[in-house]
């Protein structure tokens, strides 16, 4: 009984929450999307500038670009972060001139001469210096109060963001606004580097770097979420700061944007600034529609790698269809089913047999497509077969058994005060909104409580049927021992 009345409870302001939310959505004749949300908990507002382009828009030869964009976007402007940018200029065109000629000299297999003018690009930097403010606009941002100053790149796009006192949302807006038209790419070939060096550490040289990428180059044939947001080696060293800075020119502008504000603000005042200082810029090109989808599956995909520094650790993951589809709502279920210390897989594998550490089950939704996996993070001695065995009995129990209803209320209990409590943080407000934005429609995260809410135990059962297949399963064991 109290199980119910909660339910209803956590429903009834999950619907009344979602109904009355504030959000005002416009979009400006250039096409930039924007979204406000009031709210007066706090005097500040947190804000975020998304640019729809990530590594799903990247062509061969190509990955990274974003990326490497999103550190180069805090090097300044035309009028931030340099104080004599007609000297500037001058000094970069000799950098691209020599770093042309220098990979021109790799590409001939002439290392010395290669080396030689790489070391003039590098004097021209250093004289380059002599005119650049280091990051001057982080430094504005926080003389300005600024917290939770950073950017991100995923697949879909990338993102700018700070949280800033009330009162100084117009810098955001100002520097933005500058930002989107003015930047300059400077130190684009040491930063270049720094890309290459970071990829070196967080992928290349960690056990479960390279094995998720080369997994999802097997999970994905086709559509480019097989392509690693950081970008391939080879592609990074070879990217030059013109094709970044066409790239920016063409896609770094209002059409592709979405930005964000949500907090301690006034509607109609804050949409004057945003017209203030966005209204007038040039929509930018549109990327081509994404027509490449991947082929149906035609059987069970495995990939295992062996490591002396492995964790083992078994990934078990189905595709599944994109944002909007109404079995990811029951696969919600399914997840939550599965997850938590009085889930079917902990008790499983954790408690009963002491197979694993941890294990975790996972809907992740995406656009175009998404993915339902199980990790298990294996004891060093257990074996990865039977391991693997229980997550495949636990699968098929939703295949086969209705979920029961107080199993399937618990869930959605949880996940709803999840989400009701996730919504007091206005960043991750402005961040989710922008992303469901992408996805489709803001709205689809306030409808989420009552989609969740529909979803019957049949429903979780079809899902679960539909979903869990070996001939749609992809299958990564990494393991600790020598190379075969």
């Amino acid at each position: 009984m109290r199980l119910k009345f909660l339910s209803t409870l956590l429903f009834t302001s999950a619907v009344l929450w979602a109904a009355e939310f504030p959000i005002h959505k416009e979009v400006l004749d250039n096409g930039m999307t924007v979204l406000l949300y009031p709210n007066k908990q706090a005097p500040t507002v947190s804000c975020r500038l998304f640019y729809v382009t990530g590594s799903i828009h990247e062509v061969p030869g190509k990955s990274g670009l974003a990326h490497i964009l999103e550190h180069e976007l805090f090097k300044g402007t035309r009028k931030v972060g340099v104080t004599d940018f007609a000297k500037d200029s001058v000094l970069m065109v000799q950098e691209d001139s020599v770093m042309a000629l220098s990979h021109a000299a790799a590409i001939a297999g002439d290392s010395a001469t290669a080396k030689k003018f790489r070391a003039e690009y590098d004097s021209l930097v250093n004289v380059e210096r002599q005119y650049m403010i280091k990051e001057e606009i982080w430094s504005a941002y926080q003389q300005a109060g600024g917290t939770g100053l950073n950017a991100f790149t995923t697949d879909l796009a990338t993102a700018y963001f700070v949280t800033l006192p009330k009162n100084r949302v117009e810098l955001f807006l100002y520097l933005e606004s500058d930002r989107m038209q003015n930047a300059i790419l400077r130190e684009f070939y040491s930063e270049r580097d720094v890309v290459r060096e970071e990829r070196r550490m967080r992928y290349d040289d960690r056990p479960t770097g390279r094995y998720m990428e080369t997994l999802n180059g097997i999970i994905y044939e086709a559509f480019p979420y097989r392509v690693p947001t950081i970008g391939w080696p080879a592609d990074i060293m070879n990217l030059t700061r013109e094709q970044a800075a066409e790239h920016y020119r063409k896609y770094y502008k209002p059409r592709n944007s979405i930005l964000v504000l949500a907090g301690d603000l006034d509607t109609a005042e804050t949409m004057q600034l945003v017209k203030k200082y966005f209204a007038k810029i040039p929509a930018g090109e549109a990327f081509a529609p994404l027509t490449v989808r991947d082929p149906e599956q035609v059987g069970e995909k495995r990939l295992t790698v062996y490591r002396p520094d492995a964790p083992n650790r078994i990934d078990i993951v189905f595709k599944t269809p994109g944002v909007g589809d109404e079995s990811l709502y029951a696969l919600d279920i399914a997840e939550g089913v599965l997850n938590g210390r009085s889930g079917r897989l902990y008790k499983s594998l954790v408690e009963e047999t002491k197979l694993a550490v941890s294990v975790r089950a996972r809907n992740s939704i995406n656009k175009y497509m998404s993915e339902f996996s199980v990790t298990v993070s294996l004891r060093p001695d257990a074996n990865p077969d039977s391991a693997e065995a229980i997550v495949w009995k636990e699968l098929e129990k939703l295949k086969n058994e209705p979920v029961s209803e107080r199993e399937i209320q618990k869930v959605k209990n949880h996940a709803t005060m999840n989400l009701v409590e996730s919504f007091l943080d206005m960043e991750n407000v402005a961040t989710q909104l922008a992303f469901y934005e992408i996805f489709g429609d803001y709205r689809l995260l306030l409808d989420w409580p009552q989609k969740l809410d529909d979803v019957t135990p049949k429903a979780v059962q079809d899902a679960a049927q539909k979903t869990f297949k070996h001939k749609g399963v992809t299958v990564g064991r990494l393991l600790k021992g020598e190379e075969r």
